[in-house]
């Protein structure tokens, strides 16, 4: 069975992935919890940075503490363009001390919006961890598109590669949301405990929402319905999930 791995400077479990640009979850350990924080609108990825640490500092937590980002892009990237984007996004975890050349424990999601995408790679919201003297259960699930982690590349493994009929979108539907439940499984949870769960595609959903999502529990709480696509090329379906009791939006001109 797999096992989470300890990140004891960000008081949190992941789980690992087998890839350098992101974790398959966090999940805080006991005496902390995780909060989540969304900008108003989109910050440019530097400066999104920026004002994390500020925040962290605020709230006298080491930058450690960071375990969930989720990004938004102008729009797909190539293979090889997401690589050289996803060096860049690590830069910045490994000079916090969170991230070295072979693990990389933050959970990650990175969309692209359809309509009215950022100019540049910017950050939507993020994740962290707090001191806790209450036995509250929190997690975060990274984003995954339809395909399997740590090959060489996506394209000779994306499920139901190029079939955005509605039983492509389909099997795309199944093969990630048993994505999502093996990532919980390895940190101890289920469908029973998400609080959010949020879908990234810009096809119609409803085809499969009942017999996929609302019947295995995925949706008890609502979806949330990004109208994005996944960050490569080919890539149609994404979502992920969480279960953060605090959660709050960060206004344009605040940290």
């Amino acid at each position: 069975m797999e096992q989470a791995e300890i990140f004891a400077a960000g008081n949190y479990r992941y789980v690992p992935s087998g890839v350098m640009q992101y974790s398959g979850g966090a999940a805080a350990m006991p005496g902390h919890a995780i909060r989540r924080a969304v900008f108003a609108r989109p910050v440019p990825l530097a400066e999104g940075f920026e004002r994390i640490a500020r925040l962290l500092r605020a709230e006298d937590r080491p930058l450690t503490a960071l375990c969930g980002c989720e990004l938004r892009s102008p729009g797909q990237f190539s293979e090889e363009g997401f690589a050289r984007f996803n060096a860049e996004y690590v830069g910045t975890l490994q000079a916090w001390g969170i991230a070295d050349d072979r693990v990389n424990p933050v959970p990650r999601s990175n969309v692209c919006p359809q309509v009215d995408p950022p100019a540049v790679p910017s950050f939507h919201a993020f994740s962290y961890t707090v001191p806790s003297q209450s036995d509250e259960r929190s997690f975060v699930i990274a984003g995954s598109s339809e395909v399997p982690e740590g090959h060489a590349n996506y394209k000779d493994h994306l499920i139901a590669y190029r079939d955005i009929s509605p039983e492509g979108m389909r099997k795309k539907a199944r093969w990630v949301l048993g994505e999502m439940e093996r990532r919980m499984r390895v940190l101890g949870y289920g469908w029973d405990d998400c609080t959010g769960s949020q879908l990234y595609i810009v096809h119609d959903p409803h085809p499969f929402l009942e017999d996929e999502f609302a019947r295995r529990g995925a949706m008890r709480l609502g979806l949330t319905w990004h109208f994005v696509r996944p960050p490569v090329v080919d890539m149609e379906f994404e979502m992920d999930c969480r279960r953060v009791l605090l959660e709050r939006v960060l206004p344009v001109d605040a940290v």
